[in-house]
């Protein structure tokens, strides 16, 4: 089980991440970021529990992002397959996200909600996971951001698989006080 707490003074979080069904318990004080993490868990196919409050919406929203993030960097394994792809049709909306656990943060959307275009930005930075996010059609914001986070789980979910080895052809990189990457 990966634990993340991030205190500072604008939010209070705690994050466990484990390896498990798809269950969540998620409670931040905003129903439709509740919806979203329950939702990327039950597509990843782990277990997560959640308990977030903020001072503001934007805040909280995004420090979300940036601890679960951090969860996720700590939680996937040196011989993870890193990669993910999928593609999610949600009623109008189709949306594509294409994943790399390798340790190289960037992120590419845009969503059009500001607040998840930004959560995903975090995510990806804090997660050291370049992430690219297109939308193909659409014109319900929900059912755009929604399309993401289920791709967005779903590609957690393939990129990582165990594989046995590390995933790159240069092995695993150790740089003087940071962890392993790839």
């Amino acid at each position: 089980m990966t634990v993340i707490e991030r205190e500072t003074r604008e939010t209070s979080i705690r994050i466990e991440l484990m390896r498990g069904t798809g269950q969540a318990t998620v409670e931040t004080g905003q129903r439709f970021l509740n919806h979203m993490l329950v939702t990327l868990a039950r597509y990843a196919g782990v277990d997560l529990a959640v308990e977030a409050r903020g001072d503001l919406k934007h805040h909280l929203i995004e420090d979300v992002g940036i601890a679960l993030g951090d969860a996720v960097a700590r939680f996937t394994p040196k011989t993870a397959a890193r990669y993910g792809h999928r593609t999610v049709p949600m009623d109008d909306a189709l949306v594509e996200v294409t994943l790399d656990l390798g340790g190289r943060p960037w992120y590419r959307g845009p969503l059009p909600s500001d607040l998840y275009d930004h959560w995903m930005r975090s995510f990806a930075d804090h997660a050291d996971a370049t992430l690219h996010i297109r939308v193909l059609r659409g014109t319900d914001r929900h059912h755009i951001v929604e399309g993401a986070f289920k791709a967005l789980g779903f590609a957690l979910r393939e990129a990582w698989v165990e594989t046995g080895t590390v995933f790159s052809t240069k092995g695993a990189v150790r740089m003087d006080g940071d962890a392993e990457r790839t």
